[in-house]
């Protein structure tokens, strides 16, 4: 059945700048990103109320954008405004005083199971949890989800804004990981929509199956994703072993529909060799977005992200140390540029051990 949207609710008007900007206090932000010389906070709908309706204004005009959306004046849920509500990580841009776009994001140590033992997640109606994945992964989990980036900051016009908008993001989420020690694992939804050509589509998701397929069943679709492409085809058209030489097929197969990787999927895809992939499924809350779930682990996200996205983040952090408390970081520059090679070194060597672990097992097959 679809359950598409035939009416949409007009979007709010844009709140204030200077409502938003009462509400952006030194204690809410999180840091300044590595590029474009923005800014990140983390909000929520208690502490900001009128942010998280601009919030709200910018992700329905985002997704409806991509052929989504809520069909609400805004896209705020009650996850958003619960008690206990999910976080709000956003990109701010001081010079034109708006937001570039943002996540929201719940702690595994904050989520609460319902009465039938699953977790209260804005997830949780569209996939089922199993005990081994809420017992040994949950609590060590970042769940995020609702990811967005403002209508204005995805052209071409707005510079090295649009240029580096994704990327401020991932800084807000490598800051999150050290920030929040106990967690474990980044968990979300990769998002496509109807309107998305089919057969890319389908090409994706066997990327994703044959690479990052998750064979424990950890987390499952309620209502899954149904492949209309031939699965001969498909194999045929995505025929390396080798990830990288597999990905430059994907690229190339999608492209010749017309169409480009999304943007977040892409992302999503190169950031760990280890991801887990749980399956899509169909939000029928949600303008029938099809949603493909994912586990990434933060010990095991490539080398160059963390450089990119964490290292400069501790830099960050040790400057302020060092501002205010100098007598105990002398010569930290240098023992933290140390800890991170060698933390760097560490992550090599996993890294070539899995390789070499999938390699054996592709051989025994």
């Amino acid at each position: 059945m679809n359950f598409k949207l035939t009416y949409m609710e007009p979007i709010i008007e844009p709140i204030s700048t200077e409502l938003i900007k009462s509400e952006l206090t030194p204690a809410k932000k999180l840091r300044d990103t590595n590029k474009g010389n923005n800014e990140i906070y983390i909000v929520n709908h208690f502490d900001s109320p009128n942010i998280m309706m601009e919030i709200g204004r910018l992700r329905e005009e985002a997704f409806r954008d991509s052929g989504g959306g809520s069909g609400l004046s805004m896209d705020i849920d009650e996850f958003d405004t619960m008690e206990h509500p999910y976080q709000q990580l956003i990109v701010w841009d001081p010079d034109g005083e708006k937001i570039i776009g943002g996540y929201r994001y719940l702690l595994g140590s904050d989520i609460k199971l319902d009465e039938n033992g699953q977790p209260v997640l804005a997830t949780a109606h569209m996939f089922h949890f199993s005990e081994k994945f809420i017992k040994e992964y949950l609590p060590f989990t970042i769940e995020l989800g609702r990811s967005f980036i403002a209508p204005e900051y995805q052209s071409r016009q707005a510079g090295k804004k649009a240029l580096f908008a994704l990327d401020n993001l991932w800084d807000g989420l490598g800051a999150l990981a050290i920030e929040k020690p106990d967690m474990k694992y980044f968990f979300g939804k990769m998002t496509m929509y109807p309107e998305y050509n089919r057969e890319a589509r389908d090409l994706i998701q066997h990327f994703l199956f044959k690479h990052f397929e998750d064979k424990d069943k950890l987390v499952t679709p309620i209502d899954p994703l149904v492949i209309e492409t031939d699965r001969a085809y498909l194999e045929s058209v995505l025929c390396a072993d080798d990830f990288n030489e597999d990905y430059k097929l994907l690229n190339a197969a999608v492209r010749k529909n017309g169409v480009n990787i999304p943007p977040l999927v892409n992302s999503y895809m190169c950031l760990s060799p280890t991801m887990k992939m749980f399956g899509g499924g169909i939000n029928h809350e949600f303008s029938e977005a099809e949603e493909t779930c994912i586990l990434i682990s933060f010990d095991e996200i490539y080398d160059s992200k963390i450089s990119r996205h964490v290292d400069s983040f501790l830099k960050e952090k040790a400057v302020n140390i060092g501002k205010r408390f100098p007598q105990f970081v002398e010569n930290m520059g240098d023992k933290l540029e140390e800890m991170l090679a060698n933390r760097r070194i560490r992550v090599a060597k996993r890294q070539e051990k899995r390789k070499v672990r999938r390699q054996n097992r592709k051989k025994s097959v």
